[in-house]
């Protein structure tokens, strides 16, 4: 596999800025909390990266942890999840992805093979892909741990391996976590409009963001990695966050659909308690009565969105790591009570 830092979108590797509407403003009203908030992770949080809090779209609160420093990229794991579906609507919006309730198969035909089932021609969908509905067989732990994952990634060919999966017709329209699903979502935007997301996302997401300091690793057959390999600044990932959250817009321009993003932050199909229900490839839910959406990573890779407080928060930490402890007490316990 490719080394994902040799796929820097700029060369000169130029340390990207907050814009002028995101800049470094001391909350100090609830600075305590957010004291508090970084104290705590000093004593029990060990693999912590980074912690920022963004409110009205100013960086209100912004700390690193263990060596990691503004200008780092973060492994986002599988926060890379919710950056594939915010694409694939841009794309949708732009025609250039199937609607989502149109048969997609035929456009990942050349991945096929004889074990592949034949009710995958009726049941796979953009809609069912991003909702992890597709009932492809899979292995799901308590804490989205996959076992399968790694004969996946030891297959030669990602596609031929995802499409050889069995349906079990009892379990489409039903949620699992399931990563081929977001894979074969990256897969599909490179086979319907030329590039791979990574190069897409510089196009119509990156780019207008002025994100241009980033890395995607791609698989054998050279698609993006749909479910992992994004690897991005905290404070971009602040910035992308703050998009979502002020409806697609950045510096007065419609980057994100806001239609799009309707759908894809709200609830779609029941999840898993621990981690609320599930959108397009977005978390969501309420914490502390608060709604939230979330896009979540392997080992504390998170971007909390809060529409109501106004508020994106970030956490990022070791991502090669089996055992890890999820920040989100610390939003439950010190963040979501000071901004209420």
């Amino acid at each position: 596999m490719k080394d994902p830092l040799l796929l820097m979108a700029s060369p000169s590797l130029r340390i990207p800025s907050m814009t002028a509407d995101m800049q470094d403003h001391t909350d100090h009203m609830h600075s305590e909390a957010f004291d508090m908030t970084h104290h705590h992770i000093l004593k029990h949080y060990p693999k912590m990266h980074s912690f920022l809090i963004v409110r009205g779209g100013k960086l209100i609160f912004e700390r690193y942890y263990n060596g990691h420093e503004r200008e780092k990229l973060n492994d986002l794991r599988s926060a890379t999840k919710s950056f594939t579906s915010i694409l694939a609507g841009i794309a949708v919006e732009r025609n250039e992805l199937p609607a989502l309730d149109d048969q997609v198969l035929a456009v990942l035909s050349k991945y096929t093979t004889r074990k592949t089932d034949p009710l995958l021609q009726e049941t796979l969908t953009l809609r069912r892909l991003l909702t992890m509905t597709t009932g492809l067989e899979w292995q799901t732990g308590n804490k989205l741990g996959e076992p399968l994952i790694h004969r996946f990634h030891r297959s030669k060919n990602w596609l031929s391996y995802a499409l050889s999966l069995p349906v079990v017709q009892d379990n489409v329209g039903t949620f699992q976590y399931r990563s081929v699903d977001s894979h074969l979502i990256s897969a599909l935007l490179t086979e319907c409009c030329g590039l791979d997301a990574f190069s897409y996302a510089r196009e119509h997401l990156f780019g207008p963001l002025g994100i241009d300091y980033a890395a995607w690793t791609p698989s054998p057959e050279g698609h993006s990695m749909g479910h992992i390999g994004l690897f991005l600044t905290s404070r971009d990932m602040a910035k992308f966050g703050l998009c979502c959250l002020q409806g697609g817009v950045w510096q007065g321009k419609q980057v994100i659909p806001e239609a799009w993003l309707e759908q894809a932050l709200t609830s779609h199909i029941e999840g898993y308690p621990a981690y609320g229900d599930y959108g397009f490839q977005w978390w969501n839910g309420k914490m502390n009565g608060q709604p939230f959406a979330c896009a979540h990573g392997h080992g504390g890779q998170q971007i909390y969105l809060f529409p109501k407080s106004d508020t994106v928060v970030v956490f990022t930490a070791d991502s090669r790591v089996s055992r890890w402890k999820n920040p989100r007490p610390l939003l439950q316990q010190y963040i979501l009570n000071a901004l209420e």
